[in-house]
């Protein structure tokens, strides 16, 4: 990397280190020390890829996984150090699996992310008992505090050179001269703090995994491990009073590949063999396959939004058992061709027809804003189902200047209406701001051979400028 007009070291593996070659020195002093030294150019967007890489690796661990730019992880294992016998095992089995793969690094656990981080990289690492902070960390460096190289450097000058010269000296003299975030910093190394963490991804609010001791690839065997984990999902959603609404299938395979898969449900969702098929049928459906590789160790089913859900028996409220079969149909459309590929509309709080009812991805948190206008049973409908995008212009005679038409010329065919029924006016929306739209009178209208139209004119006589126009807007059946 160049700095200040030199280039220097951004990284040294662990025998140029041993030579005392470290991040930060000359490139030029570097060769004088050692003349063999072999150089790469620094490609600083691939080592953030890569350490996404290994933090989607990571994931296997825990869902609380917070980057550390440059080469750090914060993981937080409380939840799931169980799973492996405890924080030495875990830590046992990362350094191992990370070995594997051809890196090197140092891990320690402890009762806050700084005083982990803090003797990962400035300390032998380990395992910290709680309230064992203060100890731990006592001999480790001020640099271990990561604050700016200014207040570094005027820390030594003071004579403050380890954690343990700082932990005694009282907090304000310290805060007054070097700064706030010193103190913070420090509170949290010993273990008086705890800050929150930002995990890189979302937590999801339910999740069920299951780790296999030999890796699986065949198709049966991970239907049944999707089997088994959505039944273990939907019991805790049914002991929570909650539906899924997105659900996500996160595949470890054994060579530290990770991959992610969604699926929506279009209702709440806790039943545990549509669950399962739901998944099944969007694997089908994927035009990138999911490759097991050497085999999946782990599959982790996890509820990324969710839903309120009450206890309902189907079997008789027909209506209900209806629509949950309709939002069914929906979700597997929409896992085997995508959520473009599904759409439904949704009435919209508009007066105006083509604005009345919006197209949206069927499965969506978009609620409605306005309220579908049925007709009376058993009575005609008022408004066609499809209307024309955009109305289309005809040549009307009416008897009177604000009445229905009783001929009009359509796509070169001439109508004689022998019925008519409205106006339905629609004024203008003048909330929406903009120009004013011109007032709309809505006829529906039968000709001689008996079609039925929707017809508007669009304008009044002599009060809205220019002439008024007709236009079909739909027809009815």
């Amino acid at each position: 990397m160049r700095e200040g007009g030199a280039v220097r070291l951004a990284a040294a593996d662990e025998r140029a280190r041993r030579l005392g070659l470290a991040p930060g020195l000359a490139l030029a002093d570097a060769r004088a020390r050692v003349p063999e030294i072999v150089v790469r150019e620094h490609e600083p967007e691939t080592d953030r890829l890569l350490l996404s890489w290994i933090a989607d690796w990571c994931d296997r661990y825990t869902p609380l996984v917070v980057e550390e730019p440059p080469d750090g992880l914060v993981l937080e294992i409380a939840g799931s150090a169980h799973l492996f016998d405890g924080e030495a095992g875990l830590v046992a089995d990362l350094t191992r699996r990370l070995g594997g793969f051809g890196f090197s690094g140092s891990a320690a656990v402890a009762g806050t992310a700084i005083a982990a981080r803090a003797l990962a990289r400035f300390g032998k690492g380990g395992i910290v008992a709680p309230g064992g902070e203060p100890q731990a960390c006592a001999p480790l460096p001020v640099a271990a505090l990561e604050l700016d190289a200014e207040r570094t450097v005027a820390l030594r000058r003071a004579g403050l050179f380890t954690i343990a010269d700082l932990a005694g000296r009282p907090r304000k003299p310290l805060a007054a001269r070097f700064g706030a975030e010193l103190v913070g910093r420090l509170a949290a190394l010993l273990g008086e703090t705890d800050p929150p963490l930002s995990p890189r991804r979302p937590l999801p609010d339910f999740s069920s995994e299951q780790r296999f001791a030999d890796p699986i690839g065949l198709a049966e065997d991970i239907a049944l491990a999707l089997d088994a984990l959505a039944a273990d999902l939907c019991g805790l959603l049914e002991r929570h009073g909650q539906g899924g609404r997105v659900f996500e299938a996160s595949f470890y395979r054994a060579d530290g590949a990770t991959r992610r898969i969604e699926a929506l449900s279009g209702r709440p969702l806790r039943e545990p063999r549509a669950l399962a098929k739901l998944f099944m049928t969007r694997l089908d459906a994927l035009s990138d396959p999911v490759d097991p590789g050497f085999g999946f160790d782990m599959i982790r089913l996890c509820v990324r939004l969710g839903e309120e859900m009450s206890p309902a028996q189907v079997h008789f409220d027909r209506d209900r058992a209806d629509a949950e079969a309709l939002a069914d149909l929906v979700g597997r459309l929409t896992a085997r061709f995508g959520a473009g590929a599904v759409d439904r509309f949704m009435p919209q709080g508009s007066h105006v027809p083509e604005r009345a009812v919006a197209r949206m991805p069927a499965i969506s948190d978009r609620q409605d804003e306005g309220d579908w206008q049925a007709s009376p049973p058993g009575e005609p409908a008022t408004r066609p189902i499809l209307l024309f995008d955009p109305p289309q212009p005809v040549e009307a005679v009416a008897e009177v200047p604000d009445g229905p038409p009783f001929r009009f010329r359509w796509r070169r065919v001439l109508h004689e209406v022998v019925r008519a029924e409205g106006p339905e006016r629609i004024a203008p929306e003048w909330w929406r701001g903009g120009k004013a739209e011109p007032t709309r009178d809505y006829y529906r209208v039968e000709d001689s051979a008996g079609r039925r139209f929707w017809l508007f004119r669009r304008g009044l006589y002599g009060q809205e400028g220019a002439p008024p126009g007709w236009f079909v807007h739909g027809l009815f059946p």
